[in-house]
Parts: C-alpha cells; sequence; structure tokens
C-alpha cells in the first residue's frame, strides 16, 4: 500500500515594491525613536554621574556678590542669600561685626540657620551647630566648618566674596 501525500508547492510570495519601502521607513522610524529614548533615560544618569570637578568648578564660578541695601539689616539678624547656586548667610552680629558664611551643612548638606539669642548657626537636621563667627564646626556631626566669605560694607551695600 502505498499512499501518495499530495502536497500542494510551496509558492514564493513577491513583495510588492511598496511594501519593502514601507517596511524600511518603519524600521528605520523605530530605530530613531529608540536612540531618542535611550538619550532621554542617558542624560539624567548622566547629570547624576558628572565627575565632582566639574560641579565644583560651576559652584566656584561666581566669585562675589554684592548684597544692595544690605548695610540697613539691624543689628542681631541674618539675610539669606544665594552665592552662585549655593545658599549663604550674612550675620550682622550686635557688636557691629559682618560674617558671611555658606548655609550648607557639611554633614549631609542641609540649610543652617542663624539663632540670634544664641549666637550660634544650627542645622536641624541632626543637631549641628557652628560658630557663629568662624563657622568652626562646634557640636554634632558636621565634619568640616562652614566656609567663611570676604565681607565688605559700604555705604551702597554689602560685597561678599571668596576669600
Amino acid at each position: 500500500m502505498s499512499q501518495v501525500l499530495n502536497i500542494p508547492p510551496i509558492v514564493k510570495e513577491t513583495a510588492e515594491p511598496g511594501d519593502q519601502a514601507s517596511r524600511r521607513a518603519f524600521l528605520v522610524s523605530a530605530g530613531a525613536a529608540g536612540l531618542c529614548y535611550t538619550a532621554a533615560l542617558a542624560y539624567p544618569i548622566y547629570r547624576y554621574l558628572a565627575s565632582p570637578e566639574e560641579m565644583e568648578s560651576s559652584a566656584t564660578a561666581v566669585t562675589e556678590v554684592t548684597l544692595k541695601d544690605a548695610q540697613k539689616i539691624p543689628s542681631g539678624s541674618v539675610l539669606m542669600f544665594k552665592f552662585g547656586t549655593a545658599p549663604a548667610m550674612l550675620i550682622h552680629h550686635e557688636d557691629g561685626r559682618w560674617i558671611a558664611l555658606t548655609a550648607v551643612c557639611t554633614h549631609l548638606g542641609c540649610t543652617v540657620q542663624y539663632e540670634p539669642q544664641a549666637d550660634r548657626i544650627h542645622c536641624g537636621c541632626h543637631g549641628g551647630v557652628y560658630n557663629a563667627y568662624t563657622g568652626a564646626n562646634v557640636s554634632g556631626p558636621p565634619p568640616k566648618p562652614l566656609k567663611l566669605f570676604k565681607v565688605a560694607v559700604n555705604e551702597t551695600g554689602v560685597n561678599v566674596s571668596r576669600t
């Protein structure tokens, strides 16, 4: 008994020239969309991992700030301002001295506050305390002192610059 299998012949379908073009256009546009998506994901990661030298160079680009009418703040008060991209504080002490310091805690980067009643700078995040005249770390977890700026008071305002 022999059986004859009746297999239909395989016929290659020929693609129309328009089908090839639309397939190619789809692949090109899908590849371009994939590249854009990859770039959109990669850029924030790059910015996060940017070298500390690059970040520090942009932070040190500002060397001087003029605070107009700041000489009018009363004794025993503070003026918070931006020195470049970081917060800073200008303190007018009761004895007439003017002190400018960074306002970023050296422990974890929280913003510190001047407490005039205790004549100290305090970080509320972890209880760090700094000297209000020198910026030296007095107690708590801060490992380093606050950066001290040079202050020049004149009749139009106060100039604060890096030392």
